[in-house]
């Protein structure tokens, strides 16, 4: 990431770096523009996520920086998200498909979250910062795309380049300093013979 901010996890067994090393940020350098290569390899690296039988059901609304795309997805989110989320390369909108052929798929929203997670896998190796927001609205994300009744919207993610903490504002900035957290690994544990 291109600013010293750095947040380690403590972790307690070892884990890959790109787990250890990887956090939301919440603070984007508003003038960077999304490496296009490396935009398409998060997305691919979504695409290969897990699915229940294979059926694939997520789809990704992306918007970068200064398109209409990204300004609708800007006003689907709730107040504080758009306090910061703007200055984000790309926004993208992670949409599962319910139901198909008449079918419900009862594992969408799982299997649209493993993709999520592959994504930001992937864009923390390809040196991209990210940050996941449930604090969305569905209607009005629904109705900018006009997404059929069997499409729903779940979260968006913003996209970028790690900006320059002293350009932002306090409350971001004790936020970005506040230590990261995790319940304890025993803690998470409901059985463990």
């Amino acid at each position: 990431m291109s600013q010293s901010i750095a947040h380690p996890a403590l972790i307690e067994a070892p884990v890959l770096d790109v787990f250890a090393e990887r956090w939301s940020t919440r603070i984007f350098d508003a003038t960077a523009v999304i490496d296009e290569d490396a935009l398409r390899s998060v997305l691919e690296a979504a695409r290969w996520a897990p699915s229940a039988s294979n059926t694939q059901p997520w789809h990704f609304i992306v918007g970068r920086r200064g398109t209409d795309t990204h300004a609708k997805l800007f006003d689907g989110l709730l107040d504080f998200n758009q306090a910061w989320a703007g200055t984000a390369s790309v926004l993208i909108a992670f949409v599962t498909e319910t139901e198909r052929d008449g079918r419900a798929l009862p594992w969408s929203e799982y299997d649209l979250g493993q993709s999520a997670a592959f994504l930001t896998v992937q864009a923390h190796a390809e040196g991209l910062a990210t940050h996941q927001m449930g604090g969305i609205d569905r209607a009005k994300l629904r109705a900018a795309f006009d997404l059929p009744a069997t499409y729903e919207p779940v979260s968006i993610m913003a996209v970028g380049t790690l900006g320059d903490p002293q350009l932002a504002s306090e409350q971001l900035r004790e936020r970005e300093a506040a230590p990261r957290v995790r319940n304890s690994l025993e803690g998470i544990l409901i059985a463990n013979d």
